[in-house]
C-alpha cells in the first residue's frame, strides 16, 4: 500500500525533512535543510544572505512543526508525533488553511523545483526533484507519475504554476484516501 496517508506522511518525513536520516526530526535536520536549499538555489554558489532568509524560514517551520508535534517535549519529533500534528493541521483542509511556516516550506520547494524560473515546473523538473530523493531505473515511470498530477489547464501551461503546486501539496497531506489524486507528486512512492 504504497500511497496510504501513512505511508505519504512517512515519505515526507523520511525523504524531505529528516535529512540526517536518524529516524525523528529535530532542529538540526531544519538547519540542513536551509543550508541544502541555499546550495541548491545558488546551484552550488553560496550566498551569506540567501542563507540567512533560508535558515529563518526553517528555523520557522521546525518551531511550528515543534509546538505542534512535539508532544512529550523532549525536543525531538517522532514520525508518530509528526503524523497526528499533520492529521490535526492539514487533512481535510486546503493549502490556505495550512500552518504558515509550512507554507513557506512548499513555496520555497517550488521555487527549489523550478530551476529555470520560468513559474511552472515542466517534466525535466519533476524527474530531476525525483531522482535526487528516489530510486528509479526506468524513465517512464517519471513520466507517467508526472502525467498523472497533470489537468487539462497544466497541460495548456506546460507543467505545475505555484498555485497547482500548493494545491496538489495540500492534497498529498490532507487526503486521507489510498486514491489521492497528489500520490505522485514526489514521483512513485514505494511501501517504507
Amino acid at each position: 500500500m504504497a500511497y496510504t496517508w501513512n505511508n505519504r506522511v512517512d515519505f515526507i518525513v523520511r525523504f524531505l525533512y529528516d535529512i540526517d536520516n536518524n529516524g525523528s526530526l529535530d532542529q538540526h535536520d531544519f538547519e540542513c535543510m536551509a543550508l541544502k536549499m541555499t546550495v541548491i538555489e545558488g546551484k552550488g554558489d553560496f550566498n551569506g544572505a540567501k542563507h540567512q532568509e533560508n535558515l529563518h524560514v526553517m528555523r520557522s517551520l521546525w518551531e511550528e512543526i515543534s509546538s505542534m508535534a512535539d508532544l512529550n517535549k523532549d525536543t525531538v519529533v517522532t514520525t508518530d508525533e509528526f503524523k497526528e500534528a499533520v492529521q490535526k493541521s492539514c487533512v481535510g483542509r486546503p493549502f490556505g488553511e495550512f500552518p504558515q511556516s509550512l507554507k513557506l516550506f512548499i513555496d520555497n520547494h517550488f521555487k527549489l523545483m523550478d530551476m529555470n524560473n520560468d513559474g511552472v515546473l515542466g517534466v525535466e523538473e519533476y524527474r530531476y526533484d525525483c531522482v535526487t530523493r528516489i530510486p528509479v531505473d526506468d524513465i517512464s515511470i517519471l513520466d507517467q507519475a508526472y502525467q498523472s498530477l497533470l489537468n487539462d489547464d497544466d497541460r495548456k501551461r506546460g507543467g505545475l504554476t505555484l498555485s497547482r503546486y500548493q494545491e496538489l501539496y495540500a492534497q498529498f497531506l490532507g487526503d486521507p484516501s489510498d486514491k489521492c489524486p497528489a500520490a505522485n507528486l514526489f514521483g512513485p512512492l514505494h511501501r517504507l
